[in-house]
């Protein structure tokens, strides 16, 4: 990442340009809500991992950890 941050001349740290790509500019994300069947499969894996985001994301292909944590705390906690 410190690479590509030299190499395009980005003035971002090479942590902020990998967060940038796994969150944000990734062409397999999927953009917009959840469904309920999301939803209820966050609840699921939730029962079972806990608030391991990323370990979530991975049964969940196109959704990312911090869009599921943004998910649960918005929706889902109460």
């Amino acid at each position: 990442w410190g690479a590509i941050r030299r190499l395009t001349g980005l003035d971002r740290c090479s942590k902020s340009c990998r967060l940038r790509w796994t969150r944000h500019l990734r062409t397999n994300i999927k953009r917009g809500g959840f469904t309920d069947d999301e939803g209820k499969l966050i609840i699921q894996l939730h029962s079972i991992l806990g608030n391991k985001w990323a370990q979530i994301a991975e049964k969940m292909p196109g959704k990312t950890g911090n869009d599921i944590k943004n998910y649960w705390n918005t929706h889902l906690r109460k």
